[in-house]
Formats: C-alpha cells, sequence, structure tokens
C-alpha cells in the first residue's frame, strides 16, 4: 500500500475508532449523562419544542447515536476507499473535497463545543487526510 493511502486510512481509522467509542459511550455507561441527576430527570420529562413526541432526553440519546453513526460512516468509506481503491479516492476531487469539508466542521464543531480529547483527534486525522492529499498530488 502506498503512503497517501497509508495516510488516509490511519485518518479514517482516528474517526472510526471515535465514532465507535462515541456510540459505546452512548448506551453503555453514564459518560454521556449530566452530572447532575436531577436536569436528567428533567431531560426524560421535558419535549423540545418543535414535537412532543419525544423528550429532551430521547432526542440526546437519539443525536449523540446518530452522530456516532456518521463519524462510523466516514471512517469506514474513507478507510475502504484509501485501502481497497486508493487511486479511485485521490482522483476524485469530488470525495477528497466532502472529506476535508466534513473534517474541518468536525474540528470547529470540536473547538467550539466539545472538549480536548475529541479535538485533539479529529485534529490529528484532519493533518493525517491533508498530508495524504499533499503526498498523492506531489
Amino acid at each position: 500500500m502506498e503512503t497517501p493511502s497509508l495516510l488516509m486510512a490511519a485518518s479514517a481509522g482516528i474517526i472510526l475508532l471515535l465514532g465507535a467509542v462515541h456510540l459505546l459511550y452512548t448506551f453503555v455507561g453514564t459518560r454521556l449523562h449530566p452530572r447532575d441527576a436531577g436536569l436528567r430527570q428533567q431531560m426524560r420529562q421535558v419535549p423540545p419544542r418543535i414535537s412532543a413526541q419525544t423528550s429532551m432526553w430521547r432526542a440526546w440519546v437519539g443525536f449523540n447515536a446518530s452522530h456516532s453513526m456518521g463519524a462510523l460512516l466516514f471512517g469506514s468509506i474513507y478507510g475502504f476507499l484509501a485501502i481497497a481503491h486508493g487511486e479511485f479516492l485521490f482522483h476524485s476531487p469530488f470525495l477528497l473535497g466532502l472529506g476535508v469539508a466534513m473534517l474541518l466542521g468536525y474540528t470547529v464543531l470540536g473547538a467550539l463545543y466539545w472538549f480536548s480529547v475529541p479535538l485533539a483527534g479529529i485534529s490529528g486525522a484532519l493533518l493525517l487526510y491533508l498530508a495524504s492529499v499533499a503526498v498523492a498530488l506531489s
């Protein structure tokens, strides 16, 4: 496997790992629960304005799960393409642009709303991704 594919696969692997850990934390344990048990109870009782068919807690769990699934999808697709179809991936301006846009978006969200561990992981994935593209285009 060539260097650009290895770098891209490493980038995808980081996002895949972050998505898997986040999905695990969404459904196992209390790491994504509020520290205030009373707040969690309120979240279970209060619906969002958009619909009374759910609660803030159910929406919270659903948003976390779907967020994880997006990271898993990104990591799986870009990892697969890097390993099995590197030439196709690195000759597709659309896929390369889409990937960098996604990672930049995650980086901005991480800087604005998350904490240091996911931000460091995503930033590392972005740097590996950019390095893979730079090496492929040189």
